[in-house]
């Protein structure tokens, strides 16, 4: 059983910066994918950005340049530092780790950010 448990989100002013933290247990494959996205009210969940084993990212357009995602494969933690925060970021943001059998998802943590 994997579990994913994300932490950080919360209340940021336009501008702002906030870290998310995401940390995976259980039986993980050593090869796998993880990443952050996003679903904001009335809008479907969108990819934000992700990382592999070996530090390959990929970010949305949105996100280049203000957003860098990183993990620590010893922890099975990824992390999204998040500067230059817009209203429009504000979403629920969810964690999730791709492996070859399955994919995972964490429970969500609220970004809100005032303009």
């Amino acid at each position: 059983q994997v579990q994913l448990v994300e932490s950080g989100g919360g209340l940021a002013q336009a501008g702002g910066s906030l870290r998310l933290s995401c940390q995976a247990s259980g039986s993980i494959f050593s090869a796998n994918v993880m990443g952050w996205y996003r679903q904001a009210p009335g809008k479907e969940r969108e990819l934000v950005a992700t990382i592999t084993t070996f530090g390959g990212t990929i970010y949305a357009t949105s996100a280049r340049g203000r957003f860098t995602i990183s993990r620590d494969n010893a922890k099975n933690t990824v992390y999204l530092q998040m500067n230059s925060l817009k209203p429009e970021d504000a979403a629920v943001y969810y964690c999730k780790l791709e492996t070859a059998n399955n994919d995972y998802w964490g429970q969500g943590t609220q970004v809100t950010v005032s303009s």
